[in-house]
């Protein structure tokens, strides 16, 4: 099952919806019980293969998101660094590895925390979709603890963040391309 199956029939019944209205911050969320994910379907205005560059290119990578020494490879460790939040128990350094991907359509990685105090452990899944002449970007951060709190407010932070800051950044990237 990929991760973006989930969505397929809802994505299959809602093709006559304007996208156009939310494609600043697709905004669909797991639901309120389901607080071991965070869930974004967002529609962005650009071929897949353009998409697929903006997550998969380091110098690109580092412009939405975070600097990094990433590689399209199975197995490859690399290292994201940013500003630590000592709310969430996050040390300020992201451990990394690509799990899988399919290109241009899937990338999945693993984040853990450098700092052995943090057990967050999470799967980040992108699945691409071409739509028109976009793409349907959909997110799956799954991996939250639901009884830690610290990953609690990791998720509440991580969920705004990737709807709100990270989606806008990536469009602007992809406006740039």
């Amino acid at each position: 099952m990929t991760p973006a199956s989930d969505h397929d029939h809802d994505h299959d019944h809602d093709h006559g919806r304007d996208h156009g209205r939310d494609a600043g911050h697709g905004l669909e969320a797991a639901g309120p019980d389901d607080l071991t994910t965070v869930r974004v379907d967002q529609f962005l205005p650009h071929p897949p293969a353009k998409v697929w560059r903006a997550l998969t290119e380091p110098e690109l990578i580092a412009q939405w998101l975070m600097p990094s020494d990433f590689r399209l490879e199975v197995g490859h460790r690399y290292t994201m660094t940013s500003l630590p939040r000592p709310n969430t128990g996050y040390s300020g350094t992201t451990a990394a590895e690509v799990l899988a991907y399919e290109t241009g359509r899937m990338l999945s990685v693993r984040w853990t925390d450098a700092s052995a105090a943090n057990t967050a452990d999470w799967t980040i899944t992108w699945t691409l979709e071409p739509e028109g002449r976009g793409t349907r970007l959909f997110l799956v951060h799954e991996g939250f603890d639901p009884d830690d709190p610290a990953q609690m407010a990791a998720r509440k932070i991580m969920g705004g963040g990737w709807r709100g800051h990270v989606m806008d950044a990536l469009g602007a990237v992809l406006d740039r391309l």
